[in-house]
């Protein structure tokens, strides 16, 4: 069967969708609005469908990859929500300290996709560890619409210590190197940013299509940072020129890239959204991002 893409469907359905996935529109919602661009034998239940993740056909790293060695581990974290839980990866065959990287879920907690990109890093020579916000609540159920009503009753102030925290666990990790980068998609995106204005030796940070700081909070970056932005992406964009500002009122080193007619979510290869030439750009970029200023 051919992999549907953003093209496949109708620009309001995709905007429908990013509503929904947020929590700005409730299922119904959704299926009442996308009903109006359905054809003959296509329902919005079956657009629905076909816009949610496909895990398993999109895998790029397997767990059972014998060049790196995986796990979950736990982590006190007394400032935020006491106990948090993760994935870890790290290549098999260490040959001297190595940098490390958190990465940062979007707001369904640590699915599948997440933990591949974590593996992805470490094939790439870097100690990853993606901590799963919802550990607190039981962990990620599974289920994306779950995840989602799970990720409402969190208590954002904890779980913003906890991923301080797990920052923390990298610098002084075994076998680390004490430099410590931040990749995050979406929330992860906004939590890479709130992240850079919390830790002054931050190693460097990578927001994907990330709600910004505010300008008080942006003042306080030190880290460099790699910015990602989906070209149709107007709810995020629309604070980049503000952040921009701050940034360089702030004499911030930034690289920014918006990726022309792409949507949010480019870089999650298990839906639609997925743009294959954006995410690779924006991936290799992000590796020689972290090569550079985490490897020093």
């Amino acid at each position: 069967m051919t992999r549907k893409t953003a093209n496949d469907f109708h620009p309001e359905v995709l905007k429908l969708f990013d509503q929904y996935v947020h929590g700005e529109a409730s299922r119904r919602d959704f299926l009442t609005g996308a009903a109006k661009y359905t054809v003959a034998g296509i329902t919005a239940a079956s657009l629905l469908d076909a816009l949610r993740p496909r895990f398993a056909e999109a895998e790029q790293v397997s767990p059972s990859d014998k060049t790196i060695r995986v796990s979950y581990e736990e982590f006190p974290s007394p400032n935020g929500s006491g106990k948090m839980r993760g994935y870890l990866a790290k290549p098999k065959k260490i040959k001297g300290k190595l940098p490390t990287v958190l990465v940062v879920h979007e707001n369904r907690g640590l699915n599948p996709h997440i933990e591949d990109i974590t593996r992805r890093l470490a094939k790439d020579n870097f100690i990853a560890y993606a901590p799963d916000a919802l550990f607190s609540l039981g962990g990620y159920p599974g289920d994306e619409e779950k995840a989602r009503e799970l990720f409402q009753k969190l208590d954002q102030k904890k779980i913003t210590e906890d991923f301080v925290t797990a920052a923390d666990v990298l610098k002084h990790f075994s076998g680390g190197n004490g430099k410590v980068g931040v990749v995050g998609f979406c929330y992860g995106g906004g939590m890479s940013n709130t992240l850079a204005t919390r830790i002054p030796d931050l190693g460097g940070a990578v927001p994907f299509y990330g709600k910004q700081p505010e300008d008080t909070d942006t003042a306080k970056i030190k880290a460099p940072l790699l910015i990602h932005y989906a070209g149709t992406d107007e709810r995020i964009n629309a604070g980049w020129p503000k952040y921009e500002a701050a940034l360089k009122a702030n004499s911030i080193h930034y690289e920014a890239f918006i990726y022309a007619d792409v949507q949010h979510g480019f870089n999650n290869d298990t839906t639609p959204r997925y743009d294959e030439k954006s995410a690779n750009l924006a991936w290799h970029r992000t590796i020689e991002f972290f090569n550079k200023h985490l490897r020093k």
